[in-house]
């Protein structure tokens, strides 16, 4: 690793150790409901939000219906970005008019970012559209890394409440922990990225010309689609020289 690998590691660890405390303690403040700022400038969405799903903040619940819930929600997520995936081409915002994966890969994605491992095999600007990343994979990042949250938490009032039978309310943890905790990161980020001119639009993949031709190498496929391989089963690679480039 060179030395601005290591410098941006060291600073990263820095920031990560300078936030700890202060953002676990209104982490803490959050999940008790304490009436902080945030909770009580959200708080009218965070209670529409248990009006329009039914849930009753009031009323906790004992690990296994906890652990229920977390699991059909998770469950219904996988199946709905699964469904998104596969049925992104008939779907709005995909002006490149991209195909849906194939099953074993909208499968292999949906699983994988439902469970926060967001593992790609994919490039995302040619394989998913605009809709899939917006309403499926960026959404799951979301509710993945808040349910691996509510985890944590419900594991530490499991062993705080020593006669207690409710560890809480899945909902209504998932409901504050989205609403308080990763919104408001997320929208920092954004501002600083924004900043530093990032862009996101809803524009077609645009194609320019480069000042001069590029020379590299890339698997060979056949008239399918499909890989080429050689008899020992190695990937048959072809030299490729081009003068565009496709920005997605």
């Amino acid at each position: 690793m060179t030395a601005q690998s290591w410098g941006l590691l060291a600073l990263f660890l820095a920031i990560a150790l300078l936030c700890v405390k202060p953002l676990g303690l209104y982490m803490a403040k959050v999940m008790e409901g304490a009436p902080i700022w945030p909770v009580r400038v959200g708080g009218p969405f965070e209670r529409l939000t248990y009006r329009l799903c039914g849930v009753d903040p009031a009323v906790e619940t004992g690990w296994k219906r906890y652990a229920v819930a977390l699991l059909v929600f998770n469950a219904l997520g996988a199946l709905l970005l699964f469904a998104l995936q596969r049925l992104q081409y008939y779907l709005p915002l995909n002006p490149q008019h991209i195909a849906g994966p194939a099953p074993n890969s909208a499968f292999d994605t949906a699983i994988s970012f439902v469970t926060n491992t967001n593992w790609q095999s994919y490039t995302p600007e040619t394989t998913m559209s605009y809709l899939t990343q917006m309403a499926g994979l960026v959404v799951q990042q979301f509710m993945s890394a808040a349910t691996g949250i509510v985890v944590a938490v419900a594991l530490i009032r499991g062993l705080a409440r020593h006669s207690a039978k409710t560890i809480g309310n899945f909902w209504v943890d998932l409901t504050r922990v989205t609403f308080y905790v990763l919104l408001p990161i997320s929208a920092v980020i954004a501002i600083a990225l924004v900043s530093q001119g990032v862009i996101q639009n809803f524009s077609p993949n645009k194609t320019v010309a480069l000042l001069q031709p590029v020379t590299y190498q890339q698997q060979k496929v056949n008239a399918a689609g499909n890989p080429v391989t050689d008899a020992a089963g190695n990937p048959v690679m072809q030299t490729v020289t081009t003068d565009r480039q496709t920005l997605a």
